[in-house]
């Protein structure tokens, strides 16, 4: 018992760094476009430098077979969980800014909770439904009120599609987990992923547009920290928080991500690592985020970190 404690404790710490990187992500990465590489462009590198990093990795861990019902499944996860999920994520991000982007992902539990409800049948209490109604409210408001040009409005509900894809991969993942090695997983996730991002015809326009020899060196290191830190670890530190607490769970933590973001939009411009977004951390915004907080704790509730749950 004590050991399986340790495990989860150990997951939830796992959890909390992912979510540390992501916040740092969401200012870093927007200085990365669109000036430099277009979303696309920039997700590209993401993919195809965690696949490359994930199959290196791969002779360090005991062979096993997937089986062929389970590809289907890892293909879905693929899609929702890295090319679409990703897709969303940046040209939200090109479109709106670090701050919502935060708040926005604070979102994903309650979408886990909904998914939960139609997809697993898992039941849920006056107290949660009016949890999730307070998050739509927040959301809504946030993307309305809080955001004042039509771009930035299609960026957040861009990074509201990311949010619910990242909701269905995290329920699609899970019975994954406990089938096969964590680095397994994520590595054919990441294959299935790169191959849907290839099909993107967009993505070869861009491509022609991109002008390599332009990027300075301290971008290139912005890019490095996307592609190795934000993809490789945070996938990776996620499917072994997965491991050992339920979907849910490894969702609340996203909880920290706008609070991380606040934090560092003030660090790195202080520093002169990014432009300043600190004018877009506004008092309304503010107050919509604990707005969304509170409905995400309503909908969670109470529960353990042992509470798993059993995606079919």
């Amino acid at each position: 018992m004590e050991i399986k404690k340790d495990k989860e404790h150990w997951a939830a710490f796992a959890l909390l760094l992912v979510n540390l990187i992501y916040g740092a992500s969401h200012v870093l990465a927007k200085g990365v476009m669109p000036v430099f590489l277009s979303p696309t462009v920039f997700i590209l590198f993401r993919v195809i430098g965690a696949v490359i990093l994930f199959w290196m990795l791969i002779p360090f861990v005991k062979r096993v077979k997937l089986l062929s019902s389970d590809l289907l499944r890892l293909a879905a996860c693929g899609l929702f969980g890295v090319t679409i999920n990703q897709l969303l994520f940046f040209h939200g991000l090109n479109a709106s800014s670090p701050m919502n982007a935060g708040i926005i992902m604070a979102l994903n539990p309650i979408m886990v909770a909904v998914l939960s409800f139609f997809w697993l049948k898992e039941r849920l209490t006056l107290t949660q439904w009016i949890g999730i109604s307070i998050g739509a409210f927040g959301a809504i408001a946030l993307t309305t009120y809080g955001t004042k040009t039509m771009q930035a409005q299609l960026g957040d509900l861009f990074l509201l599609g990311n949010s619910l894809s990242y909701a269905v991969y995290l329920l699609l993942v899970k019975p994954l987990m406990q089938k096969y090695p964590p680095l397994v997983v994520i590595t054919w996730v990441f294959t299935f992923g790169s191959f849907f991002l290839l099909a993107f015809p967009p993505l070869y326009g861009d491509l022609t547009q991109t002008n390599l020899q332009a990027i300075p060196w301290f971008i290139w290191v912005k890019i490095i920290y996307v592609v190795v830190g934000v993809t490789f670890l945070t996938y990776l530190l996620t499917v072994v928080g997965l491991k050992h607490v339920s979907s849910t769970v490894a969702s609340a933590f996203i909880y920290v991500q706008p609070i991380f973001v606040i934090a560092f939009s003030y660090l790195f411009v202080g520093m002169g690592w990014a432009a300043d977004y600190t004018n877009q951390i506004t008092t309304p915004k503010l107050v919509l985020m604990i707005v969304i907080f509170y409905g995400v704790h309503l909908t969670l509730g109470k529960r353990n970190f042992g509470n798993k749950t059993n995606p079919r």
